[in-house]
């Protein structure tokens, strides 16, 4: 395969840098991510697909069965120990929530956000407990975006808004906020 960008830097342990995608559930991250992976000949990883094998479960059965908290430290488990060269890495939007793993994938990766607005996750997603959405009992949507958005803009190394974009456009300009950046 071909290397993800030409202006690739390479993390502290000599792995290439990977593209880690973050943003609330329902903007685009794994549908965009393999798009953009194979546009770029990279590997994608979809993180809440490595969660359900390593646990031999859905997303929303491990909230179910174990709470939230437990669910928490598996995703953060699971995240702080990928270990990938020239990937599209797509995470969960809960991610965020732990920093050993923002601190791993940052290191082996640039991190960009994909951006989209409240009304239009709340469009997109419909049923949250369905979807295995990372909620407290009793948290609306709104209280999640608000709690949240301000952690995907400190960990974002780049951001791109998904608002109104099409995959296709969406994945147009990943590439050129990421060329932009690396170079």
């Amino acid at each position: 395969m071909r290397p993800c960008l030409k202006n690739e830097r390479r993390a502290g342990n000599g792995m290439k840098r990977n593209i880690v995608l973050i943003g609330m559930p329902g903007c685009g991250k794994s549908t965009a991510g393999v798009v953009l992976a194979k546009a770029l000949g990279c590997h994608f990883v979809d993180a809440d697909l490595l969660i359900q094998a390593r646990e031999g479960r859905l997303l929303c059965e491990i909230i179910e069965e174990e709470g939230l908290e437990a669910f928490n430290r598996i995703e953060e488990e699971v995240n702080a120990s990928i270990q990938a060269e020239n990937a599209v890495i797509a995470t969960g939007g809960s991610v965020v929530y732990g920093a050993r793993a923002m601190e791993h994938l940052r290191e082996i990766g640039d991190v960009l956000y994909i951006r989209l607005s409240l009304e239009s996750v709340a469009e997109r997603l419909g049923d949250l407990t369905e979807r295995g959405v990372s909620m407290r009992e009793g948290q609306t949507l709104e209280d999640l975006y608000a709690e949240r958005v301000p952690l995907y803009e400190k960990y974002a190394d780049i951001t791109v808004d998904a608002e109104h974009r099409e995959t296709r456009d969406l994945v147009r300009e990943m590439r050129l906020a990421l060329k932009e950046y690396r170079s």
